[in-house]
C-alpha cells in the first residue's frame, strides 16, 4: 500500500497529514527518505521521526457535538472539532454534523471501520430530533416520509414520528448535504433545532452536550453484526 495509507491505518494521522510529514522529512523507510505516494510493506523498517513505526490501539468515541463546532481536522478552522475536543490521541470525525446542529457524532483512527459507517449503499440508519418554525401539518409530515424533491435529488422514504406540533423525529438511510433543513425548506418549514440521536445501533445516551466516552464492546460487537448483515 502507500505510505500515506499505511500511517493512516495504523491510527497515527489522516492520509493528507501524511503527505505532510513526508514533504517535512519525518518518515524514513528503509533508511532513505521517503516521497509523497511511495508503495511499502508492512515488512519495511519505517520510522517516524526516528523511532520505528507500531500500530496503534484501534479507538471508537461517541460525541455529543454541540452546536456552533465544525465537523473537521483542519486546523485553520476555528472551531474546528479536534481542538475542541484536545484529546491526547489521534482520531477524526466520522462523517459530519452540519455547525449549527448538534448531537452524536462518531471518532475513530479506523479509517477501515469509518469508510463501512458511511458507506450510503448499506442504508445505515440515522435518527434525528427537529424543531420547525412552526406547526407542522399532517400532509407535511407524509411529505417528509414519502420523500421530498430537494432540487440535488428526492431523498428516499423514511421514517418520521410526531412528537409535537412542530416537532418530529426522523430516520434516514441517506447522508445528502443538509438534507434534513433542505427536506423542511421544502415544505415551507425552517429548522430551528436539530439533533442527532443515534446511528445504527449507536446513540449519545446520557452524554451531555460537549461530552465523550468510549463506545463499549457490547456496541462495538452489536454494530459489527449489523453493517455485515
Amino acid at each position: 500500500m502507500r505510505i500515506n495509507k499505511l500511517l493512516s491505518n495504523y491510527g497515527y494521522c489522516s492520509r493528507k497529514e501524511a503527505n505532510g510529514w513526508i514533504e517535512n522529512n519525518r518518515i524514513h523507510i528503509n533508511g532513505t527518505l521517503a516521497f509523497p505516494g511511495q508503495w511499502v510493506e508492512e515488512t519495511d523498517d519505517i520510522l517516524l521521526d526516528g523511532k520505528k513505526l507500531e500500530k496503534k490501539k484501534k479507538i471508537y468515541l461517541a460525541f455529543h457535538k454541540p452546536p456552533g463546532l465544525i465537523c473537521t481536522r483542519e486546523e485553520s478552522v476555528e472551531e474546528n472539532i479536534i481542538a475542541f475536543l484536545q484529546l491526547p490521541f489521534y482520531v477524526f470525525p466520522v462523517g459530519r454534523l452540519d455547525k449549527e446542529s448538534e448531537g452524536l457524532i462518531l471518532l475513530t483512527n479506523d479509517g477501515d471501520w469509518a469508510h463501512e459507517i458511511l458507506s450510503s449503499e448499506n442504508h445505515h440508519e440515522k435518527e434525528y430530533l427537529v424543531t420547525v418554525d412552526k406547526p407542522l401539518s399532517e400532509s407535511s409530515l407524509k411529505a417528509l416520509a414519502g420523500g421530498v424533491d430537494i432540487r440535488i435529488g428526492k431523498t428516499r422514504p423514511c421514517q418520521v414520528e410526531s412528537v409535537t406540533v412542530d416537532t418530529f423525529k426522523i430516520v434516514l438511510t441517506q447522508g445528502l448535504n443538509r438534507q434534513i433543513r433542505r427536506m423542511a425548506k421544502a415544505l415551507g418549514y425552517q429548522v430551528t433545532f436539530l439533533k442527532r440521536l443515534r446511528i445504527l445501533n449507536l446513540t449519545i445516551e446520557d452524554l451531555l452536550s460537549g461530552e465523550w466516552r468510549h463506545l463499549t464492546e457490547e456496541e462495538l460487537r452489536t454494530l459489527e453484526r449489523t453493517l455485515h448483515k
